[in-house]
């Protein structure tokens, strides 16, 4: 069940979906890498809402490592970081051309992924405010929306992080464990996901 999974952060970050994202893949028995994507190297980052985010390393001290998993928080300042850093999309563009999985969410799928043209074929959902970034035929208004054609999987907002989150778990290690990870979270039973353990 051990995965290995890259999550960036810069200032500017969603606290809400970094922290959630975090806290989730590790209740999941993943290794999660929290990397600073800042241009100065810092490590110690304030999110978009004025809170102290942490990283463990910096972003190029990890570069050259395989992940199972790149997940992009949101947070326009953050991403916008992330859209400027020449090395973070050479990192999204190898998980794509290995055929890996990348998850963003909320301004990421549409200030990074979609401004690099990244994923120029694949459906895609982002924070409602960034809708007009995604051609009218690829956006699903969606909490989550998974091309599993692309390997890629995206979300709307703070509000969606966990279901997110939980997504990501279905894609590397299937319902069951998905279902054990989230049933003791108590989460909103009108979800799809708590329907797992039934399946």
């Amino acid at each position: 069940m051990s995965k290995r999974i890259l999550v960036p952060i810069a200032s500017g970050t969603e606290e809400m979906e970094a922290i959630t994202i975090i806290d989730t893949l590790r209740r999941a028995g993943y290794e999660v890498v929290v990397a600073s994507a800042d241009f100065e190297g810092e490590l110690t980052l304030t999110g978009s809402r004025s809170i102290v985010l942490t990283a463990e390393c910096k972003l190029v001290d990890v570069a050259d490592d395989e992940f199972d998993a790149v997940v992009l928080p949101g947070g326009v300042g953050g991403a916008e970081t992330f859209r400027d850093s020449t090395l973070l999309v050479e990192i999204v563009k190898q998980q794509m051309y290995d055929g890996r999985l990348v998850a963003a969410i909320c301004a990421a799928p549409a200030l990074v992924l979609k401004h690099h043209n990244l994923y120029p074929d694949a459906l895609m959902t982002c924070h409602p405010s960034f809708q007009s970034h995604i051609d009218e035929k690829l956006w699903r208004a969606k909490r989550v929306t998974i091309d599993v054609n692309h390997d890629l999987i995206t979300s709307q907002g703070p509000g969606t992080a966990l279901e997110f989150a939980v997504e990501i778990i279905i894609y590397l290690s299937g319902k069951e464990h998905a279902w054990n990870v989230a049933e003791p979270m108590i989460p909103n039973p009108t979800l799809h996901y708590h329907k797992f353990g039934d399946e």
